[in-house]
C-alpha cells in the first residue's frame, strides 16, 4: 500500500508559489460571485433616493454595465499576456515601473479592503433586520463575519475555491426566483410613477447613484487576481471576464425592473434591503425573512471571494518587494497565509465603524484609480512592448482604454463635486501610503 503524498497526490505549493489548481467555471463564478453580492440587495435604494425616476435608474445600471464591459478590454489583454498574481498592480508595475506600480498596488489592495469592510457591514445590517442578535453593535457582527472568511481561506485555495463555485450558482439561482416573485406581485407599474413628487435631476443625485452602482459592479475584475492559479489564463480569463459581466449585467437589470414592478420609488428609495420588502409583498412577513436570509448567505459568499482575492494582491506586492517579504509566503495548501492575515486584520478595523456609506465612498475611488491606471497600462505596453506576446488583443485599440479613461475621469469629478471629503481621501491615501513605504524601503532594503 503507497502513502500518498502532496507530490503523488493532490497539488503541493512550494514557499512563494501559486496552485494552478482553478478553472474556467471558477473564473466565471468569481466574477459573478465577485459582482453579485450585498450591492445588487442594499444599493437599489441609494440609486432610487438618488434618481426618482424609473427610467434614469433602468438606464443607470445599463449604461454602467456598458462601461464596465469597455473597461473589461484592457484588463483582459494585460491578464492574458502578463499572467501573474496581483492583478492591475503587477500590469502597471510591468508598463511604468516600481513607483507606478505601488501606488496602483495600494488603491487596489485598498480598494478590495474597504470592499470586504463594508460588505460585512451590509452583513451586519441584515442580520440585524433578520432579527439575530438585533441588540449587538453592527463593526462587532461585521468584524465576526470577517473572521469567518478568514476561517475558510486558511483551510486552502482548492476548498475556498469550490465554496465560491456553490455560492455562485446558488446566488444566481435565488435571484431569478426573487425577479420572478417582484413580477408576481400585485404593486405599481413602472409605467405609472408620480413623477410629478419627485425633484429634479442633478449632477449630485448622478454622482451619487453612479457611485453606488459602480460598487456594486465592483468584483468583475477578480478573475485577474488569479491568473497563477487559474488554467489557461491565456484563454479562460478573457471567457470568464466576458461571460461573467454579461450574465451580470443582465441580472442587474431584471432584479431593478422587478423591484420597480412592485415597489415604488419611494419604497425602494426608503429600504436598506428593497429586495425583502418586494417579496414581503407576495408572500408576506415570512417571505420577507428568506429573502433576508438569503441575502446573508449571499453576503457572506461575496465577502469569502473578496477575501480571497485581497490576499493575492498583498502577496503579488510583496513578492515584489512593496510589501514586507513575510506575506509572500505560501502554504502547502496553496494560500498566502501571511498576507491573508495581514488583510483580513485590516479590514476587520475598517468595518469595526459600522460606516457603510463612508466605506463605500473611499472605497470606489480606489476603485476609480485602478481602472484609469489599467487602461494607461495597456496603451503603454502597446507602445513599449509590441512584440509582447498577447493571446487576447482588445478590438477597437486604442478606442476601449481611452473611452474607459475618460469615463472614469468624468466620474471622478462628479464624486469630487458631490463628496469632496471620502474622494480626496481615496485620492491621497494611496499615493501617501505608497510613498511612505518606498521611502522606508530605501533606508532598509531588507523588512
Amino acid at each position: 500500500m503507497t502513502v500518498a503524498t502532496p507530490a503523488a497526490g493532490r497539488p503541493h505549493a512550494s514557499r512563494g508559489e501559486l496552485l494552478r489548481v482553478l478553472g474556467l467555471g471558477f473564473g466565471i463564478a468569481v466574477v459573478v460571485g465577485g459582482v453579485v453580492g450585498q450591492g445588487i440587495l442594499r444599493t437599489p435604494g441609494i440609486v432610487a433616493g438618488a434618481l426618482h425616476d424609473p427610467v434614469w435608474i433602468l438606464l443607470a445600471w445599463a449604461a454602467v454595465g456598458l462601461f464596465t464591459l469597455i473597461d473589461a478590454f484592457a484588463l483582459v489583454e494585460l491578464g492574458a499576456a502578463i499572467p501573474r498574481a496581483g492583478g492591475p498592480y503587477a500590469f502597471v508595475e510591468r508598463a511604468f515601473g516600481r513607483v507606478p506600480g505601488a501606488v496602483v498596488g495600494w488603491s487596489d489592495w485598498f480598494t478590495n479592503l474597504f470592499a470586504v469592510a463594508f460588505i460585512a457591514v451590509a452583513f451586519a445590517e441584515f442580520t440585524q433586520r433578520f432579527g439575530v442578535l438585533p441588540g449587538a453593535p453592527t463593526g462587532a457582527l461585521a468584524v465576526a463575519v470577517i473572521g469567518a472568511c478568514w476561517l475558510v481561506n486558511w483551510l486552502g485555495t482548492s476548498v475556498s475555491g469550490l465554496s465560491q463555485n456553490i455560492g455562485s450558482a446558488l446566488k444566481a439561482i435565488a435571484l431569478l426566483v426573487i425577479v420572478g416573485l417582484c413580477f408576481a406581485a400585485p404593486g405599481p407599474s413602472i409605467a405609472a410613477p408620480a413623477l410629478a413628487a419627485h425633484p429634479a435631476l442633478t449632477i449630485a443625485g448622478v454622482a451619487i447613484a453612479l457611485r453606488a452602482i459602480l460598487n456594486t459592479y465592483s468584483g468583475w475584475n477578480t478573475c485577474a487576481y488569479f491568473c497563477e492559479e487559474v488554467h489557461a489564463p491565456e484563454k479562460n480569463l478573457a471567457r470568464a471576464t466576458f461571460t461573467g459581466i454579461a450574465v451580470v449585467t443582465g441580472l442587474y437589470l431584471l432584479v431593478n425592473a422587478g423591484l420597480l414592478h412592485a415597489l415604488t420609488v419611494d419604497q425602494i428609495a426608503a429600504s436598506n434591503l428593497p429586495v425583502a420588502d418586494a417579496v414581503e409583498t407576495v408572500l408576506g412577513p415570512a417571505g420577507g425573512l428568506v429573502t433576508t436570509a438569503f441575502a446573508m448567505i449571499s453576503v457572506a459568499a461575496i465577502a469569502n471571494l473578496v477575501v480571497m482575492s485581497v490576499s493575492r494582491i498583498a502577496f503579488g506586492m510583496a513578492r515584489s518587494g512593496i510589501l514586507p517579504s513575510v506575506l509572500a509566503q505560501v502554504a502547502p495548501s496553496g494560500t498566502p497565509r501571511a498576507a491573508l492575515l495581514a488583510s483580513v486584520v485590516i479590514a476587520g478595523a475598517l468595518a469595526s465603524s459600522g460606516a457603510y456609506m463612508s466605506l463605500m465612498a473611499i472605497g470606489a475611488t480606489f476603485a476609480i484609480l485602478v481602472n484609469i491606471a489599467v487602461d494607461l497600462a495597456a496603451l503603454g505596453l502597446r507602445r513599449s512592448e509590441p512584440d509582447l506576446p498577447r493571446p487576447y488583443r482588445m478590438p477597437f485599440f486604442p478606442l476601449p482604454p481611452l473611452a474607459g479613461i475618460a469615463i472614469n475621469l468624468v466620474i471622478l469629478i462628479a464624486l469630487l463635486s458631490e463628496d469632496p471629503t471620502n474622494t480626496l481621501v481615496g485620492i491621497v491615501t494611496p499615493f501617501v501610503a505608497a510613498l511612505a513605504y518606498l521611502a522606508i524601503h530605501r533606508l532598509r532594503p531588507k523588512l
